[in-house]
């Protein structure tokens, strides 16, 4: 370190140095203070995220069981339960499962939310989301009101 003791001019004699030591602790209170108030002034929607639970699925006979994979050239393949099945072909066993369900039921007006089947969706890890999307898209359009995914819990190691 060095230290000024006296020069030239005597002690009366005025520094020509700049002390920088005020300077950097202004510097850092004004980094402190923006860092702090950065965060709360951003603004963001407020949003109930869901949390994740594990819940066992009711399987009732009448829900739908689907497959959705792709194959080595990244087409989607949807089986209905092990038959394999092309869009068309889906739409349509969709539409008549509900329309059976509903005749099964009594008619429309004896249908409710909870008694009308569900169509359960297991896609393969590696499936592209254009498939999926896909399939939820048509049963949507056929008129299925409840779509769930089935996924592997993870093992308690």
């Amino acid at each position: 370190m060095a230290m000024s003791v006296g020069g030239e001019g005597g002690d009366d004699a005025p520094i020509s140095d700049i002390n920088t030591t005020p300077l950097v602790d202004v510097m850092l209170v004004l980094l402190i203070i923006f860092l702090i108030t950065v965060p709360v002034v951003l603004q963001t929607v407020p949003l109930k995220l869901p949390t994740v639970r594990n819940e066992p699925t009711v399987t009732k006979p009448e829900n739908v069981n689907l497959s959705v994979k792709a194959d080595a050239a990244g087409n989607c393949q949807v089986y209905w339960g092990i038959e394999k099945v092309s869009s068309k072909e889906l739409l349509d066993r969709s539409v008549q499962k509900l329309k059976d369900e509903i005749a099964k039921q009594g008619g429309p007006q004896n249908v409710t939310p909870d008694t009308l089947p569900e169509a359960h969706i297991r896609g393969d890890q590696s499936t592209p989301y254009k498939c999926i999307g896909g399939v939820v898209s048509t049963l949507s359009q056929a008129g299925f009101l409840k779509v769930g995914f089935i996924s592997q819990p993870e093992t308690p190691s």
